[in-house]
């Protein structure tokens, strides 16, 4: 008989873990290898026990889903994660599977489909939820926007901004007013639809628009 598909359930919530324990009890072929509360716990845990599959919420305190995802799958490449959540959003979709997540699953679904997810993970094959591949289909259907329409002095910015530099650093380091870079950061956040200057250094990171740096904190 072979060896079972040991998982590791990563969720927030106490009473999820407990049920997704008792769901893993049901099938003499998966295993509980352990629960984490965070993403933090999750990265920490799978390190020591390495784990076949991954269940992982995307919503949680101190480290989200998507970025425990990423730090799993570069550390450990053979551990395969599905991503088990309420939402379906269209850019939570493409940053789990851009994380490295081999499913995108939905918890209301069934124990079977579940337990079939699981062990499809554990050969390397993807699996999502109907509501994950529409939500998809319909990001692949929009209009590519190059450069999401930034200015040269606007990618400058994002470039500094992206390195850590405050409003005044960067007006020192362009010799601009401190108001003209405000107003460029304002314009940025918008065309990016951001509502942060953190959010739009992940933003631009992800979708390379702007150079890793040394001196980048989000890198």
């Amino acid at each position: 008989m072979p060896e079972p598909i040991r998982v590791v359930i990563v969720d927030d919530h106490d009473m999820v873990r407990s049920g997704l324990s008792v769901f893993l009890e049901s099938f003499p072929d998966l295993e509980l290898a352990g629960e984490a509360a965070n993403g933090v716990e999750a990265v920490r845990l799978c390190s020591r026990v390495k784990p076949d599959v991954v269940l992982m919420d995307l919503v949680m305190p101190e480290m989200d889903g998507v970025a425990a995802t990423q730090a799993i799958r570069q550390a450990n490449p053979q551990i395969q994660v599905i991503a088990l959540t309420s939402f379906a959003e269209d850019q939570l979709v493409e940053h789990a599977l851009r994380a490295g997540a081999i499913g995108y699953l939905l918890k209301n679904i069934s124990i079977d489909d579940l337990a079939n997810a699981i062990r499809a993970a554990a050969k390397g094959k993807p699996t999502l939820a109907p509501e994950a591949f529409r939500s998809l289909m319909e990001v692949a259907g929009r209009p590519v926007v190059s450069d999401y329409e930034l200015t040269g002095r606007e990618r400058e910015i994002l470039q500094l901004l992206a390195e850590g530099l405050n409003n005044t650093q960067i007006a020192e380091r362009l010799v601009l007013g401190r108001a003209t870079v405000k107003t460029h950061v304002s314009n940025i956040l918008s065309k990016l639809g951001v509502t942060n200057r953190v959010e739009a250094a992940s933003f631009a990171l992800q979708h390379n628009l702007v150079t890793r740096s040394s001196g980048c904190p989000s890198c």
